[in-house]
């Protein structure tokens, strides 16, 4: 069985095309933008879609909660965890 933060790392690798990365090379708690993973405006746009089809969860694409959710790995599962209850 799968955690939410493996489904999610492999969303992301599938979701973004990212050739020689798994999983397990993500830190959960790494960044995902800039610094971290190096994702860019484009790949929040493409991962906050597949993150809304997989899990059914609303994302306000313009707010700073939004921003905040979407740092790491763990912080996007917390988002997902909480908008599912």
């Amino acid at each position: 069985m799968t955690t939410l933060s493996e489904e999610v790392k492999n969303l992301i690798i599938e979701t973004l095309d990212l050739e020689d990365i798994e999983a397990a090379d993500i830190n959960d708690d790494d960044a995902l933008f800039v610094d971290g993973l190096g994702l860019d405006s484009i790949d929040a746009l493409e991962l906050g879609v597949a993150i809304k089809k997989a899990y059914d969860v609303k994302i306000d694409n313009n707010s700073e909660d939004s921003k905040k959710h979407f740092y790491s790995v763990k912080t996007l599962c917390d988002f997902i965890e909480q908008t599912r209850k």
